[in-house]
């Protein structure tokens, strides 16, 4: 787009790729789209660099410049490998995290996924742990839109057989394979990308946590060494990240884990899920849908 990229910075070095390639193979559709990218970076001479990071954002009021440095394994900063490099937009990316405030909302049990973000649990055919609730997509694990529609056609056949249809035993059992295929790369994915354990230790006093609320890493730092919060909760409701507009959709998952931290220990399930938990959600059965008979407010653009 005419647009020149300075820098395509990979905190990983690939490596895990080979150590589960056994998963990658599972779907040769995904090598394909990786070559691309390649080519791309090569047509365009695009610098890729590998266990490389940004540890800060400067200036103050539109992007300046930015601090790249090496980082190991743990993601520990390399001495010295520390450079500033002049740029106006920066793009960042550390995984997804799922959107659980109605899985939370209905009571359905969730866990800790490989990536270490809160999904749902589900059985072998996308059943939540409450009764009648079926869930798909990001919120049963990140794992891309193909493997989020194969899931949804899955509950569907599920939900059909729960409710006495007949449902064909093959259909039900191409589409559980063809999950496992997806469940099996998006694993080794997750595996060969993981967000680096130390990240903590790059932030200063400054660093912004929660943007909706201006909330620094020392403004955490200090309810928990001042007024003893110990766990997510506790820090929401002291030093307010994630009560914002975006209700912690993007710092709650930090957020949590540096609440965590700040104890000596890794994060957990109960301490994302206070930060999935967002007001304003009201289920809408399909039966009351189909019911409404003002077509014209169907068609009515939202206010």
């Amino acid at each position: 787009a005419g647009t020149e990229v300075v820098s395509v910075c990979e905190s990983a070095d690939l490596s895990g790729w080979v150590r589960h390639v056994g998963g990658a193979l599972r779907v040769p559709a995904k090598a394909r789209e990786g070559l691309e990218y390649v080519r791309v970076l090569l047509q365009h001479r695009i610098p890729y660099r590998r266990r490389t990071v940004v540890t800060a954002i400067h200036g103050v009021d539109e992007v300046e410049a930015v601090t790249v440095a090496r980082v190991d394994a743990q993601g520990a900063v390399r001495a010295g490998t520390e450079r500033r490099l002049e740029v106006d937009l920066v793009a960042l990316g550390w995984g997804f995290t799922p959107s659980l405030e109605l899985v939370v909302a209905t009571g359905a049990q969730t866990r800790l996924d490989v990536d270490g973000s809160l999904v749902a649990v589900v059985d072998e055919e996308q059943r939540s742990t409450v009764r009648g609730v079926y869930v798909a997509g990001e919120a049963t694990g990140v794992g891309g839109a193909v493997l989020a529609v194969l899931e949804g056609e899955l509950a569907a056949l599920a939900a059909a057989q729960d409710r006495g249809r007949s449902v064909p035993v093959m259909l039900r059992r191409r589409r559980q394979r063809a999950i496992g295929r997806a469940r099996a790369f998006a694993r080794t994915m997750h595996l060969a990308h993981p967000v680096p354990p130390q990240w903590p230790d790059w932030l200063t006093e400054d660093t912004t946590v929660c943007r909706c609320e201006e909330v620094t890493y020392s403004d955490l730092c200090r309810v928990r060494d001042e007024l003893g919060a110990v766990d997510a909760r506790t820090v929401k409701l002291l030093a307010r990240p994630g009560m914002g507009w975006c209700q912690g959709r993007v710092c709650g998952f930090a957020a949590a884990h540096l609440a965590a931290a700040g104890q000596g220990r890794t994060v957990t399930a109960e301490d994302l899920r206070p930060m999935a938990k967002r007001p304003l959600a009201a289920p809408v059965s399909l039966a009351e849908l189909a019911h409404l008979t003002d077509v014209e407010d169907l068609s009515r653009p939202l206010p």
